[in-house]
């Protein structure tokens, strides 16, 4: 399952907006994409960086908003293109995508309402080491028992290959 949502961030040049994919198995911004308008590239680029990232098996999950972004034939062909369901929450109800929301507030109270930001590069580079360099790589999450996405995947994957090792000695 992954969730997708677009928060809005002030510059003194004008607005920035990212579109934002996270994994909610760990909470790990997949993909994600800025622009200074909303048309519908701004969310497909989100998701060609998750599938390319993560090459998912058909029948992934992509829940949203009822976003115009969201809604158009473009982002839906190249959903199906994948072999990624498309889900869209009911209007007004921002409980369903709570951890997209919750990652939303994070990056505000951590990052964007901390500065100002003079030009949008600047917001994008701030973004973009927020994300790749704390948030995946380092930022602990309750749920995931207070480790970071990264280090969280790390662990299941070796976990994977001790039991896939386990079956083999054993057959």
């Amino acid at each position: 399952l992954w969730t997708a949502d677009i928060p809005y961030i002030r510059t003194w040049e004008g607005w920035l907006y990212l579109a934002s994919i996270i994994d909610c198995y760990s909470r790990r911004i997949v993909g994600w994409s800025m622009a200074d308008h909303l048309r519908h590239e701004l969310v497909v680029d989100a998701l060609n960086m998750a599938v390319d990232r993560r090459r998912p098996g058909r029948g992934l999950i992509h829940h949203s908003d009822q976003g115009s972004q969201f809604t158009a034939l473009v982002f839906g062909q190249r959903c199906r293109l994948a072999g990624i369901n498309v889900s869209m929450g009911s209007r007004g109800d921002c409980y369903d995508n709570a951890v997209c929301e919750s990652f939303h507030a994070s990056i505000k109270k951590e990052l964007l309402h901390r500065h100002s930001w003079p030009t949008k590069a600047e917001a994008r580079t701030a973004v973009f080491e927020y994300i790749e360099t704390f948030y995946n790589q380092r930022r602990r999450h309750s749920t995931l028992g207070y480790i970071a996405p990264a280090l969280y995947e790390e662990q299941y994957q070796k976990l994977a290959r001790q039991n896939e090792q386990e079956e083999q000695q054993a057959a």
